[in-house]
């Protein structure tokens, strides 16, 4: 299963390139992990059509406060059902400072909030990427995960 993460812009903070790299890396252990960075005003024109579906078998998961909250463990069950159930990509959407709009969401096949707390978009991003490689190591036993 390959997992994509969408993301509005570039990192910019040095300290939190690196805890990226640092997690791109772990998860290189586990599954193809690809990035995409779009430009800023190119993302905001996107979201005001549709999420845009992954490849045939994707799952496309919206990023949002108002999504659902599940726990590490819950992610992780979650996850591993999507790779035994034949889940090609999950497609992982970060928006920007504006968020997505209803419609957009509405097209997601699911909904997810990282927290009630907000966040910007490069911190939820890392930390999306830290609950990503958490679920791998709980999946497999991991003592990460602990």
């Amino acid at each position: 299963m390959r997992i994509r993460l969408i993301a509005d812009g570039k990192l910019k903070d040095a300290a939190l390139c690196a805890l990226e790299a640092d997690y791109v890396a772990r998860l290189k252990h586990f599954t193809e992990l690809v990035i995409e960075e779009t430009p800023r005003r190119a993302a905001a024109t996107q979201r005001r059509t549709k999420p845009g579906r992954s490849s045939r078998g994707g799952i496309t998961v919206c990023l949002d406060a108002s999504g659902r909250e599940w726990t590490s463990q819950q992610f992780a069950e979650w996850l591993g059902k999507q790779a035994l159930s034949g889940t090609r990509e999950l497609a992982f959407l970060v928006g920007g400072a504006e968020g997505f709009p209803a419609a957009f969401k509405q097209q997601a096949d699911l909904v997810l909030a990282l927290s009630r707390m907000t966040l910007t978009h490069d911190w939820a991003r890392v930390l999306l990427l830290e609950q990503i490689y958490r679920a791998f190591t709980i999946l497999r036993g991991y003592p990460y995960a602990r």
